[in-house]
């Protein structure tokens, strides 16, 4: 188990190394989250089909129709949320899917929740958590539209799933001078960071993306 979590060959740290290069050529110069990505071993959250394309700069499929983000939009993500030094704090992640960015949120703080709608896919995270030793991250079976009340107000949301327009109870869930990042839009999508300040949101766009959509229910 410990050989599958290092990596050799086409999963080893050089190669790990190497897309952590990548995601600085990028424009991606926070050093924690550089960090916080370089720990996580990528591979052992894809189909051991997939372990070889696990440290290139793409999403992969996840079955069900579903995939885990490409490492650029990931580190783009949780950079924005921490942009000016602020730290993550409570965070909620939407969308928990393999267990990856959990993982990577988790080098970070202390208290990340996550939840899923798809229940074999949670089941899938957890194995995938545990395989890493990361035990920290709580996960929920649920309907990420409605965000998770009973651990509310969250300092930090990141939503890994695309909608028309930012579900209500997510911003209900945002803590006064939380942010929450996700993707906007349904033929063109577009990464959107809320900040809230007081009573209003501050709303601003950055990269253009391409995620799965954000579904209502469970299964």
């Amino acid at each position: 188990m410990n050989r599958v979590v290092s990596g050799f060959g086409m999963t080893s740290q050089r190669t790990r190394a190497r897309m952590i290069e990548r995601l600085r050529e990028q424009g991606i110069d926070d050093e924690d989250v550089l960090a916080a990505i370089a720990a996580i071993p990528r591979h052992v959250f894809v189909e051991e089909a997939l372990a070889s394309r696990a440290y290139e700069d793409t999403a992969l499929p996840l079955g069900f129709a579903q995939t885990i983000s490409q490492p650029y939009v990931v580190a783009r993500m949780i950079e924005a949320l921490c942009a000016g030094g602020r730290p993550l704090g409570k965070t909620l992640e939407i969308g928990a899917g393999c267990g990856y960015q959990a993982a990577v949120l988790a080098q970070l703080t202390d208290e990340v929740y996550a939840v899923e709608r798809i229940a074999p896919l949670l089941a899938k995270a957890k194995l995938n958590l545990r395989a890493i030793k990361q035990l920290k991250v709580r996960l929920k079976h649920a309907d990420g539209r409605l965000g998770l009340p009973e651990a509310a107000p969250f300092d930090s949301i990141i939503v890994a799933a695309a909608a028309a327009r930012v579900p209500a109870a997510l911003v209900q869930q945002l803590a006064p001078g939380g942010r929450m990042i996700m993707p906007l839009g349904v033929a063109t999508q577009q990464l959107m960071l809320i900040e809230k300040q007081g009573e209003a949101l501050v709303e601003t766009r950055l990269d253009a993306v391409r995620f799965v959509p954000l579904l209502t229910g469970v299964e």
